[in-house]
């Protein structure tokens, strides 16, 4: 088979690989339709993950059809058309027990990882009974990629655990998809004011598109002042990090209401200063997590009806021959006005 493989730091190729085969019981092979690329796949490019060495596939993002199912995995039958989770989950260690199925002893982020991922025309998937799901026949395969990842760790890291609650006010700095997918994962909620901060003025009106009721571009020096302002000064009950540098958390710190939660969700490569001195007595918390991808069913269950509309999450895709100029528009997402990036296998 083809796959995109990781051959060193910056660099992907597409190489001829053995397709990949059952391993053990609970093992599906998945014949892929669509992947997609995320920014921790850049930030493997970038020698920023141990765990992922040359020789790897990327990708942990994608949807296709059971090719093959081991003797244990239920639910799945060759031929089905299923959406592949970010995580893998055995469902029966101590940390899936708890719900926290992102640290599974045996699962995890694995795909493109420590093991082969999604951006080939197979895939090995471990754990297939909790780590594949249905995908009804009514959404499209190509914007489904979105609910692999960017979805559920929107809703759960950021929208969850920032507490959004009817009526309540809510900024999310960073408007990447992860940012956007918690932009209209918070509109299920019903706040009453959802406020979108980045540089990217392409990316603010898209927001505005998606339903944020005003956007800031943090480029201009009185960015708090006018974040506050939209607040009446009170600062916000649910705020959003979604970028992942200290410039950017340390905002988030001056802009929580008495309170408030900050959820933090961007991924940190670098220390950041956390101000107890300003915030030990404002009644805030702060949350950080990996997605656990538990919330799949649901966001799937959201779009058949027609209540989370992901459409226009996927701005870009190219045909798997053209995988690597997909890598190169999504390292330069802004000046292409990428989102969501896919890679067609079909």
């Amino acid at each position: 088979m083809k796959a995109l493989v990781y051959t060193g730091p910056g660099t992907v190729e597409v190489l001829d690989r053995l397709k990949p085969t059952i391993q053990a019981a609970t093992d599906a092979v998945v014949r892929i339709l669509h992947a997609s690329i995320c920014g921790t796949d850049l930030h493997i490019l970038k020698n920023d993950v141990p765990d992922a060495q040359p020789g790897l596939v990327l990708g942990h993002e994608g949807v296709g059809v059971v090719d093959s199912v081991g003797s244990a995995v239920q639910r799945m039958q060759v031929g089905d058309r299923v959406l592949i989770s970010c995580m893998t989950s055995c469902g029966a260690c101590r940390y899936c027990e708890r719900g926290i199925t992102a640290h599974c002893l045996t699962g995890g982020w694995r795909l493109g990882k420590n093991i082969d991922g999604t951006q080939a025309e197979y895939v090995r998937v471990p754990h297939a009974t909790l780590s594949l799901h249905p995908l009804p026949s009514s959404i499209d395969p190509r914007a489904a990629v979105a609910l692999s990842d960017a979805f559920p760790t929107g809703l759960e890291c950021g929208v969850l655990s920032s507490n959004v609650q009817p009526g309540g006010s809510v900024v999310i700095v960073g408007a990447g998809p992860v940012g956007m997918a918690a932009l209209l994962t918070a509109r299920l909620y019903t706040p009453s004011l959802i406020v979108m901060v980045d540089l990217d003025e392409t990316r603010l009106e898209m927001a505005r598109k998606f339903g944020a009721h005003a956007t800031v571009n943090s480029s201009g020096p009185d960015t708090q002042q006018r974040l506050m302002d939209l607040t009446q000064g009170e600062g916000f009950d649910s705020v959003i990090e979604a970028v992942g540098i200290p410039v950017t958390f340390a905002m988030c710190q001056q802009l929580v209401a008495i309170g408030g939660r900050i959820a933090n969700v961007g991924v940190h490569g670098t220390s950041v200063d956390l101000h107890l001195e300003t915030l030990w007595d404002r009644n805030i918390s702060i949350h950080m997590s990996l997605v656990n991808a538990t919330s799949t069913p649901r966001l799937l269950r959201l779009v058949e009806s027609g209540m989370l509309d992901i459409g226009s999450m996927v701005t870009h895709h190219f045909p798997f021959t053209e995988a690597t100029t997909a890598y190169d528009t999504f390292k330069a997402a802004s000046s292409h006005q990428a989102l969501k990036v896919a890679i067609d296998f079909v």
